[in-house]
């Protein structure tokens, strides 16, 4: 006599029915090549010639000056431009949230186009602007803030200035969406308790604001982190990584030692697991530092 599937299982087994197709395709197009790479991180050699060698190329990225002048650069944009954006972000939503503001949806709007902007066009413009004969140039001549005009991609503190003030610019909005859907759960009555209390708004807004949105500001930090870190488009399109490698961050290095020239896969194996090393450990030391439950 055949059992009969209760309800329950029927749901757990339609379940797994509709979710078969992307699991599959997760583990096919992203665990499996994976493994394959850490694998090839084991072995040398040029194009498809590998052969194993244990852990030479990761003893090389560390004599890599250019790979550990990319990562310096990942982290000089990391410190910098990652709280100037959260920071700016998290004012913004504040200031947009207030129920009496009017234009606030054109404004929200304004603020948050950057992030539907190219990462190739948007990068192209900034190289545009701040080009030796570009409109930043062109302005600060006419104002006499300048004398001549100064070519900021030709130095290395102003090349890397313009690609955290480009970041900025497309980022910021991004993040206040978060911070806005957040303050939105917020009851409204905790505010108005607030001001009957006597509260200013910059205490309002440090005691109130800050607290009840410290886990999406967490998630916030750790997805900037992550994306700083894989900073790929700014690089090669803003500065193509110069001048000489002082504003290339790793990805781009990748990018040119897997295919421009000789390709190099053992290599770039082995580096892009010390990406993913290194937003491992500062993903999880963020999450230790915002959870301060007891």
């Amino acid at each position: 006599m055949k059992q009969k599937i209760g309800l329950n299982q029927k749901r757990n087994l339609f379940g797994w029915v509709f979710l078969a197709p992307a699991v599959i395709l997760i583990v096919v197009m992203s665990f499996v090549p994976a493994i394959n790479a850490f694998i090839t991180s084991f072995k040398t050699g040029n194009g498809a010639d590998l052969h194993f060698a244990g852990l030479t190329n990761y003893l090389r990225i560390f004599k890599d000056a250019v790979f550990i002048q990319s990562v310096k650069n990942c982290f000089f944009y990391l410190i910098i431009q990652v709280p100037v954006m959260l920071v700016l972000a998290l004012i913004l939503a504040s200031m947009l949230n207030n129920r009496k503001l009017r234009f606030k949806g054109i404004m929200r709007t304004c603020i948050f186009l950057p992030c539907a902007t190219s990462l190739v066009a948007y990068s192209i413009i900034f190289r545009s602007l701040f080009a030796a004969d570009g409109f930043v140039n062109l302005v600060a001549t006419k104002l006499h803030i300048l004398s001549e005009p100064y070519n900021f991609l030709a130095h290395p503190t102003s090349a890397k200035i313009v690609i955290i003030i480009a970041l900025v610019w497309r980022w910021t909005g991004y993040n206040m969406v978060f911070y806005l859907a957040g303050l939105q759960n917020i009851e409204y009555s905790v505010y108005e308790a607030a001001k009957i209390d006597g509260a200013s708004p910059l205490q309002t807004f440090f005691k109130i604001t800050v607290p009840l949105l410290k886990p999406t500001i967490l998630i916030t930090a750790i997805m900037s982190t992550n994306g700083t870190l894989q900073l790929f488009d700014e690089s090669v399109n803003l500065t193509n990584g110069g001048p000489s490698n002082q504003s290339i961050t790793m990805s781009h290095y990748i990018y040119n030692q897997a295919f421009q020239g000789v390709p190099k896969f053992g290599y770039t194996s082995a580096m892009s697991f010390v990406i993913l090393f290194l937003v491992a450990i500062l993903a999880l030391v963020q999450m230790k530092v915002g959870d301060k439950r007891d």
